[in-house]
């Protein structure tokens, strides 16, 4: 009986696509045992993704610890002789935390790994592959290069103190420019410094191009070294290489790569598909002298394929952009915003019962969600961009994008408490708030330790009643603080309206965004 790959899932039919192309290029299966030795997580968490790991203890009494990582497990094993290289590919479960469901869940990889002497070519095999495992997926694709080299080179030439750094980091992967300047400067780097940082999310668009134009941003000798690297990887590529991209300012997980990295995206997939690098301090630690590179896919995300038919997966769809907004005086301040820039849908969605509202001339598509939803729709792809607060942003760790500070809906969060108010450091501070993420995150920067009691409304009431010492909340007038004799004991965060992306639209659908957004500021310049 002929096997009809059609019958099967996308993540089905991807396994046996890459399986094939993995062998014919010279890959040979890795096997991994489910479960490790707990100490061994415990040695190298810093090459993890997340330190939480499922243990328990075995019938030998060994503690033991259902897989988190499957390139820790093969690097330990390789074991390469001097001069020679392994290739291995695999198809395995691994067990981490979710981000949403805030459990452990099993995520299916697929992936393959290069160890020992990883010359340029054999580095350029390896993204040749990634880049034909897009390929095998037959939808749009986008796979984006970058380097750590050349955005430690610039910290190093800056001076930027390893204590600035992290944020700093975290500020670029956010592509959010308008807090980074501020950071930047806060840690002491004058405002060449400030603006070269900045400058690095500029570095964004095909390889060829964008290579050229990080040439003259270049300060140090490492940045020239990874550039002449990524050079080296274009020759080699050639036409295979037609249509990657380099963002200069990716720069996650620098714990764990050390050198070239990349990431694979697919259309209608909210978040990356693919994941790779080199990881040549990892490798080392267990074969000194060896290098490595490889990726891994998530198979699990590719089940959102399923679901899409027709032109949805083929690409030859018009290209909309779907906005989420805040439901109330926010999301119409947004709207009247995005009208004024040339975005005006063609009904008032104040006088329709319909959910969703557009303007095909345009290319846009409105709907309104609960304000602390939007980041949610944005980050999980069912709305491109959206409008949202920075307080509700914060609180929610979406993982998006976070392109522009529109300076609506101004306010700051703060402590408040009762006006005689004195800290009783000889115990837990209590505090009242719907800000549970934001509040903790504060206090554990200054070492306070707190109980939190966690309210949906009359914040303001908590201190009066004895039920808590003090606030986290939102203050615009104050005037509610006034009026039952509270006052506002420190203020840490600046909150305004914040224009977010989904991670994968903004690879697809780069020319309609940055044309949005650009029309925005000029409204807002008005």
């Amino acid at each position: 009986m002929e096997i009809q790959l059609q019958n099967f899932t996308p993540a089905e039919q991807a396994t046996f696509r890459l399986r094939a192309l993995y062998e014919q290029a010279g890959y040979r299966k890795y096997r991994c045992s489910r479960f490790e030795e707990y100490a061994l997580y415990q040695e190298y968490r810093r090459f993890l993704s997340d330190a939480q790991v499922v243990t328990f203890t075995d019938l030998d009494g060994k503690l033991r610890a259902i897989k988190p990582d499957v390139t820790l497990s093969i690097a330990k094993t390789a074991q390469p002789a001097p001069g020679a290289c392994k290739r291995f590919y695999y198809n395995e479960e691994v067990c981490r935390p979710s981000r949403e469901s805030h459990t452990f869940q099993t995520i299916r990889q697929m992936g393959l790994e290069c160890m020992g002497a990883v010359d340029a070519a054999a580095q350029a095999e390896v993204v040749r592959l990634a880049l034909q495992s897009l390929a095998a997926l037959e939808v749009p694709t986008v796979l984006e290069v970058s380097h750590m080299g050349f955005v430690t080179g610039l910290l190093d030439a800056l001076a930027v103190p390893e204590s600035a750094r992290g944020r700093l980091l975290e500020l670029l992967n956010e592509k959010n420019a308008h807090e980074l300047h501020a950071a930047a400067r806060a840690e002491g780097l004058d405002e060449d410094a400030a603006d070269a940082l900045c400058n690095l999310l500029t570095l964004h668009g095909p390889l060829g191009a964008t290579l050229t134009a990080a040439k003259a941003a270049c300060r140090s000798e490492v940045q020239q070294a990874a550039l002449e690297e990524l050079q080296a990887l274009q020759n080699l590529l050639g036409e295979d290489g037609r249509g990657t991209q380099l963002d200069l300012s990716m720069a996650d997980e620098m714990e764990y790569y050390n050198g070239l990295v990349f990431t694979g995206y697919v259309a209608g997939v909210p978040r990356a598909v693919l994941k790779g690098g080199r990881y040549d301090y990892l490798m080392q630690r267990f074969t000194p002298g060896a290098n490595a590179i490889g990726f891994a896919i998530y198979l699990d995300e590719l089940e959102r394929l399923a679901a899409q038919t027709g032109d949805a997966v083929t690409g030859t769809e018009p290209v909309w952009l779907n906005i989420a907004l805040p439901k109330g005086r926010l999301g119409d301040k947004a709207y009247k915003l995005l009208a004024e820039a040339g975005y005006r849908a063609n009904e008032d969605y104040n006088d329709t019962r319909k959910l969703v509202v557009e303007n095909p001339e345009a290319g846009v598509r409105y709907f309104l969600v609960k304000p602390s939803d939007v980041a949610i729709y944005v980050e999980h792809g069912a709305a491109d961009i959206g409008i949202v607060g920075k307080d509700i942003l914060t609180e929610s760790d979406a993982d998006v994008y976070e392109l522009l500070d529109t300076g609506m809906g101004k306010c700051r969060m703060c402590v408040a408490g009762p006006k005689n108010f004195v800290d009783d450091e000889s115990r837990a501070l209590r505090v009242a708030t719907k800000f549970v993420n934001i509040a903790r995150d504060h206090y554990e920067r200054r070492g306070r330790d707190i109980d939190i009691i966690k309210l949906n409304g009359s914040i303001e009431l908590a201190p009066i009643l004895g039920l808590s010492d003090v606030i986290v909340d939102i203050v615009e007038t104050g005037t509610t603080l006034r009026e039952n004799n509270l006052t506002v004991i420190e203020e840490f965060m600046p909150i305004s309206a914040r224009f977010i992306a989904n991670k994968a639209s903004y690879k697809f659908k780069y020319q309609q965004m940055t044309e949005l957004l650009n029309k925005m500021k000029e409204a807002l310049a008005q």
